[in-house]
């Protein structure tokens, strides 16, 4: 669900759309678990990456850890960078799509 503007946990910009990241994901328990406004690309960033299985296996259940990854820190350098309203496309990373 999107939320109204904001500031992105992840990546610190304002003025963006957010939608509630499940720090731990729903399928492995995280439904009443703690959650982070995050701005759409980085939540697709995340997702494009990570399966839900490699976001538990690399304990990447924190907005701390999360932005200690090495390949997120390097999109959160590039995104900072980009307007509020811009949302880049992407697609899903070749490990993310072998595995599903």
């Amino acid at each position: 669900m999107i939320q109204p503007l904001g500031v992105c946990e992840l990546c610190g910009r304002e003025g963006v759309e957010t939608t509630k990241h499940h720090l731990t994901p729903k399928e492995k328990g995280g439904t009443f678990l703690p959650t982070a406004d995050l701005c759409i690309p980085c939540h697709k960033h995340i997702h494009h990456l990570y399966t839900n299985e490699q976001i538990m296996e690399n304990e990447l259940t924190s907005v701390h850890s999360l932005q200690s990854d090495t390949q997120i820190r390097s999109f959160i350098r590039w995104i900072r960078k980009q307007p509020p309203g811009a949302i880049p496309k992407s697609r899903k990373s070749r490990n993310v799509r072998q595995r599903r």
